[in-house]
């Protein structure tokens, strides 16, 4: 229970923090009139002019909820103009932002905000604590279970034989297949040999020749667990840092072109980070709710090339090949952006 409303309260403050820095455009109803309570200027629209203050002001409570529902999600368009063009047409709204149509749309930073709160609070609601010397010895037990069902089945075949036999019937088949079950039973135990169980493996000894690097690294080996738990409940704090370590990898690709400037590569790299901590919070969820892991596998895999291709294609208004090139260079640059990243968390003594 406690678990849940910390994740929601995560969920919130991530919203109220996007609130923070989404400017208000184009969300006004009818003009106002009169003066503006906040510095007594006339005022001639939605807004005042001098200071900002909105010239329709509430004291209800149906007024103070609709506060809320605007500060957390901007149900009044916004949000509902942004989020399907970020999920189908990503290089539309990358373009279309960075050409000016601002007003209707969700900031990159104030959308990265929200996303990235709400992807951590869900996994860490919904996917629980991981351990990881629990994955260490799932592939010993696995073996070992595998050596007991041969050993299961070795056994109905020596019983199939001996009643075959008493009853005057062939063997010839039973016998190969007891032969077969046996050998594989042998192999496999030759495997299992060669895989330590959890409490047995060996603390990796890499060394990066930098001190603080390396010790993070150890710290993680003596304490896997912490450390897992240290980034599911820690790692937002610094999930911005993804954005700067992605942009050199997309400025690489286009910096001869002097139509695009790194605002341009900024916003980009800002939408498609908000997409995929998206993309994570909905497979998270659909796991919890018993979508085989399969089909999560298949989309994790298919759907984020997919996207980064259409972003390109649409954004930066690429060919088909010179997109797919680009896309490709994206995904792979991802990963040492991730690992940078999980460096840089190290470094900085995440593990503390």
């Amino acid at each position: 229970m406690a678990s849940g409303i910390e994740a929601v309260g995560e969920a919130m403050t991530g919203a109220v923090v996007a609130g923070a820095v989404e400017p208000g455009h184009g969300e006004g109803g009818a003009a106002a009139h009169g003066n503006c309570l906040n510095c007594g200027t006339p005022l001639k629209g939605h807004y005042c002019h001098a200071c900002g203050q909105n010239g329709h002001l509430h004291r209800s409570l149906g007024g103070f909820a609709h506060d809320i529902m605007h500060g957390v999600l901007h149900f009044e368009g916004k949000f509902w103009n942004t989020l399907p063009l970020l999920l189908i047409k990503p290089g539309e709204l990358t373009r279309r932002y960075i050409a000016g149509e601002r007003a209707k749309f969700v900031s990159p930073v104030a959308l990265f905000l929200f996303s990235v709160f709400l992807m951590f609070a869900v996994v860490n609601n919904l996917a629980g604590s991981w351990s990881a010397n629990e994955y260490r010895s799932l592939t010993r037990a696995n073996i070992e279970q595998e050596i007991g069902d041969l050993e299961e089945r070795a056994t109905r075949l020596e019983s199939r034989i001996e009643k075959a036999r008493a009853a005057g019937e062939d063997t010839a088949e039973l016998e190969q297949r007891l032969a077969s079950t046996r050998e594989n039973i042998e192999v496999t135990r030759l495997f299992a040999d060669k895989v330590k169980p959890a409490a047995e493996v060996e603390k990796d000894t890499f060394k990066t020749g930098w001190a603080k690097l390396d010790k993070g690294i150890a710290a993680v080996n003596d304490n896997p667990d912490l450390f897992l738990y240290r980034m599911q409940t820690s790692a937002y704090k610094f999930s911005w840092l993804l954005i700067p370590l992605s942009l050199p990898f997309v400025w690489i690709l286009f910096f001869w072109k002097r139509q695009y400037r790194f605002y341009d590569h900024l916003v980009f790299v800002t939408l498609s980070i908000t997409f995929m901590s998206l993309l994570v919070t909905t497979l998270t969820i659909l796991g919890a709710l018993g979508v085989s892991s399969t089909a999560i596998a298949l989309a994790a895999m298919i759907v984020p090339p997919l996207h980064i291709y259409k972003q390109v294609r649409g954004a930066y208004r690429s060919r088909r090949i010179t997109a797919l090139f680009r896309a490709s260079f994206l995904v792979m640059s991802a990963f040492v952006a991730l690992s940078l990243f999980l460096s840089i968390l190290l470094v900085m003594g995440i593990m503390k």
